[in-house]
């Protein structure tokens, strides 16, 4: 469906300090977390497929075709990722690295040798110059041997010096830098304090100028600094100076390429975690460390947009090893499931076994279509908007790879909880079930928690409906420029509204399958669900909606469920144009959306009839100790 009323442009540089969000409410802490967030928030007028799913517009040229990459790449790739596979196997022995958590000298050695430290950077400055894809390939097939050795690798390249330097860093600094870490050169990004999460309006950490302005004193201490025992490079983020906007001190943020050695930096503690034993997280502490003026990243005060913007650009590392473990655990499940004999048959052949069997495939098929959606997009533009998106791959295929551990666990049974060592003494097959799951339970936590992924998502789905109407909203604006916007907004509502409502429209590519183009159509009808849905609530709860974080979850879940069905058709029609048979083919679609479809209904019932707010009082009385009673009877 075409557009024929567009979205108002974004703030021009003379208003971006105005917020269309009303802060007349929040107090201090809330206004200040808020309004350095959001003067952070990336900026895009073309909305990305996700985007334009919960707006009710169905843009799938967007997502399909798939297309293929660069084919001079591929020859190199594919030579790139066999290599690599064999090293794997030969060198990397993931039960040993566990046990003693040290990533052998020799196996680093023996990455960097191969470029895995500099997979994306490009040729120029000493990396392999691959795509997206590929990269998220290489993850994939680590994460599936060694969860230890690709959050080595994933850490230095998607958030460590690499990414940052190659979307925001001056070409003296890249020059400088990117040969170091792309030739295997440790890489780590201090963001996090141990009161500072997911608010950077409390970070402590400051970097002072010095008299003469040429360079910064950084001070201060960061929490689970991954790869910061091991690091010769450092990302530091730091508050400098505050800005002064209406007359009012704003919080800045500032990120510094900072050299380990110097003298001031120090390693206060090796952090230790239920898995990944071999990180190399640390606490740090910076004690007048002085950066020079030219080692800042992105400019001064930007150093929020460089830390967010990294963490979007490579949060796709994590689906990618995501699917690494779904897909190590259905090969698990599938040579278990015929060897292992109960009751007279195989344990693959009880429907107990097989729903879990299923349901591991169906969700492997459809994480590596979405990542591979989304990884295309970043290979065809640099800078196209997959927020959404990756928020998605993320969320979604975290939480799917925790699933179907939990299922492989289920299917092993008691060999499921024994370690590889304890299954080996024994003479039988190590399976590192066990490993797999203590290494995978922090991917839904670390680089965005889930919970934090779907107000994300949510915010970001928000965002175009707030430039249509979010000065109209706020009471801080002046009443002239809240009339105009509700005016505009109400001419914007009167068109945009009823044709969520339409039981047609949102017809599939002409090049795609029937069989395909149905459950497209089918995505295409429940986004304009979703968005009236959106719409409803946003009328229903008005600014305290964003306080209503169970239900935006559910409509979070929603928008990621139709991602997934339309990226597993799309990239199922690129299979069958690769030549792979339909019958195959269709098996797993019809089951990977017989499931997601029922989630998706789940979903959208559970907006309107739920308990969330008597949860929420009941977990209120909790916290204030109504209830003590109950934990009655432990030590």
């Amino acid at each position: 469906m075409s557009t024929a009323i567009e979205l108002p442009p974004r703030p021009t540089p003379a208003d971006e300090n105005k917020s269309v969000i009303d802060m007349s409410k929040m107090n201090e802490g809330q206004r200040a977390a808020l309004q350095v967030t959001e003067a952070a928030r990336e900026s895009h007028d073309d909305l990305s497929f996700v985007a334009h799913l919960f707006m009710g517009r169905w843009r799938p040229e967007k997502l399909h075709p798939l297309t293929d990459g660069d084919a001079a790449e591929k020859v190199r790739a594919d030579k790139f990722l066999a290599d690599l596979a064999a090293f794997l196997r030969a060198k990397v022995d993931g039960d040993l690295i566990d046990r003693t958590g040290e990533i052998p000298d020799d196996v680093m050695a023996g990455l960097a040798k191969l470029g895995c430290y500099g997979i994306k950077v490009p040729q120029q400055y000493g990396g392999l110059g691959f795509s997206q894809t590929t990269y998220c390939r290489a993850c994939q097939l680590i994460a599936s041997h060694c969860a230890n050795t690709f959050a080595h690798l994933s850490i230095h390249q998607s958030v460590g010096v690499p990414q940052p330097l190659m979307l925001f860093g001056t070409e003296e600094q890249k020059q400088n830098f990117l040969p170091r870490v792309a030739g295997g050169e440790v890489s780590a990004f201090a963001l996090t304090e141990a009161g500072v999460g997911s608010d950077p309006a409390r970070m402590t950490t400051k970097a002072t100028p010095t008299e003469d302005g040429s360079a910064f004193l950084l001070n201060g201490e960061k929490l689970w600094c991954s790869n910061g025992t091991r690091a010769g490079l450092l990302i530091v983020a730091a508050q400098t100076p505050p800005k002064l906007v209406d007359g009012k001190p704003r919080t800045q943020i500032t990120a510094f390429v900072v050299e380990a050695k110097s003298p001031g930096v120090e390693v206060v503690c090796r952090s230790q975690f239920m898995g990944h034993r071999a990180i190399y997280n640390g606490v740090l502490r910076f004690t007048n460390v002085r950066v020079p003026r030219a080692h800042i990243v992105g400019g001064e005060g930007r150093g929020l947009k460089v830390a967010l913007t990294t963490l979007n650009a490579g949060r796709l590392s994590i689906p990618a090893a995501s699917i690494g473990v779904a897909k190590r655990s259905l090969q698990i499940a599938r040579e278990w499931g015929k060897v292992r004999i109960q009751w007279g048959v195989p344990i693959g052949q009880h429907a107990a076994v097989a729903e879990k069997i299923r349901r591991i495939a169906a969700h492997a098929f459809a994480m590596e279509a979405m990542l591979l959606a989304t990884s295309r997009i970043v290979d065809r533009d640099k800078k196209a908007d997959i927020r959404l998106e990756a928020a998605m791959c993320k969320l979604w295929g975290t939480e799917k790879a925790w699933m179907c551990l939990d299922d492989i666990m289920q299917i092993r049974g008691g060999r499921g909880y024994e370690t590889e060592q304890s299954l080996t003494a024994r003479g039988e097959k190590p399976y590192p079930v066990e490993r797999l799951m203590r290494d995978n339970r922090v991917t839904t936590i670390f680089e965005g928690s889930s919970e934090i992924m779907r107000l994300f998502i949510m915010r970001e789905a928000l965002d175009p409906h707030l430039r249509i109407a979010g000065i109209a909203l706020n009471t801080e604006r002046p009443w002239r420029e809240r009339l105009g916007s509700a005016l505009r907004a109400a001419g914007f509502y009167a068109w945009w509204y009823p044709r969520q409502w339409l039981t047609f429209g949102g017809a599939a590519p002409a090049d795609m399958h029937p069989h395909l183009a149905g459950y497209l159509e089918k995505v295409a009808r429940r986004s304009r669900r979703l968005a009236r849905t959106l719409f409803h609530q946003m009328v229903r709860f008005g600014v305290q909606l964003e306080k209503r974080q169970v239900l935006l979850g559910r409509l979070a879940d929603i928008g990621a469920d139709l991602f997934a069905i339309a990226a597993a058709c799309v990239y199922a029609q690129k299979l069958l144009k690769d030549g792979e048979p339909e019958a195959k083919i269709f098996m797993l679609v019809d089951d990977f959306c017989a499931q997601a479809l029922i989630r998706i209904e789940q979903n959208f019932r559970g907006v309107g009839h739920n308990a969330d707010q008597h949860g929420y009082d009941l977990a209120q009385q909790v916290i204030a100790g109504e209830h003590q009673w109950i934990e009655r009877g432990i030590v």
